[in-house]
């Protein structure tokens, strides 16, 4: 399937870490199972906080989620910046790798959850590796397709669980589920897991771009909400050192998690 660019009214700036990251919801929907080839990765930690840990080998699993820009409680991201949101599309394929026993504190950084404590949480295994992808060919815009095409974050399990237990209404920022998935409210359960940015081995990414997609660390928590008609898309892989995997069909079953931004150990996106 061919790309259909989705084009800017004019050039796009990209948004600093802290415009982008800041304003990063993703809602995760279970998918219907499927196995891409075995493709074997070497990732390495892009975040500063994370710098000191080892190089990660991974295999692709099955495909487990397939994770979606969303606006929380109608709090829309700022002209430029939902720009740039709104593409990010992340499949989450299972990875095995041992634990890292690393110990973090997390801070929210979106506005709407701005009035929650820090929590410290221990990391466990990982447990996903989710990857950028376009939906039914609709590619993003060229000066965004550079950001978000190397967004690759790896997600650990985390401890404790500890509950958000808040309700909060998602509205679908991507063009192709705006008519397709109506605004609903979830109630946002225990966290699960945290994940972080990873550079894949052959990924040649531009500085400029490092210096943004560093710092996306999302917190996942489990979800539960209402019941949705299922969704049918297809995926294409974004990330050069993916691209030439098949395309994916993938139906989205219902929203199980959501991944919020925060910030570890201090150490917040500039900007």
């Amino acid at each position: 399937m061919a790309f259909v660019a989705a084009p800017p009214a004019t050039a796009l700036a990209p948004p600093t870490p802290k415009e982008f990251v800041s304003y990063l919801d993703l809602e995760c929907f279970k998918t219907d199972p499927y196995q891409p080839p075995a493709v074997g990765l070497v990732l390495r930690h892009l975040n500063p906080v994370l710098g000191t840990l080892p190089t990660e080998q991974v295999t692709l699993g099955a495909r487990e989620q397939l994770c979606v820009p969303v606006a929380k409680n109608n709090v829309i991201p700022p002209p430029g910046v939902l720009d740039f949101v709104r593409f990010v599309d992340l499949a989450c394929y299972r990875v095995i790798t041992p634990a890292s026993g690393k110990a973090l504190v997390l801070s929210h950084l979106n506005p709407v959850l701005q009035d929650l404590p820090r929590t410290e949480v221990t990391l466990g295994r990982a447990e996903q590796l989710c990857v950028p992808v376009a939906k039914n060919g609709v590619a993003p815009p060229a000066e965004v397709l550079s950001l978000v095409r190397h967004i690759d974050l790896l997600c650990y399990g985390i401890t404790p669980n500890a509950p958000m237990n808040r309700a909060l209404n998602l509205k679908q920022l991507n063009p192709v589920l705006t008519d397709q998935i109506p605004p609903a409210t979830v109630r946002v359960t225990a966290a699960r897991q945290l994940c972080v940015p990873m550079h894949k081995g052959g990924d040649t990414i531009p500085p400029e771009v490092v210096r943004v997609v560093r710092w996306v660390d999302l917190e996942k928590f489990d979800v539960t909400g209402p019941a949705m008609a299922p969704v049918t898309l297809s995926l294409r892989h974004l990330n050069p050192v993916l691209g030439g995997l098949p395309p994916e069909r993938a139906t989205l079953t219902g929203a199980v998690q959501l991944g919020v931004p925060v910030a570890k150990d201090g150490q917040f996106p500039p900007g």
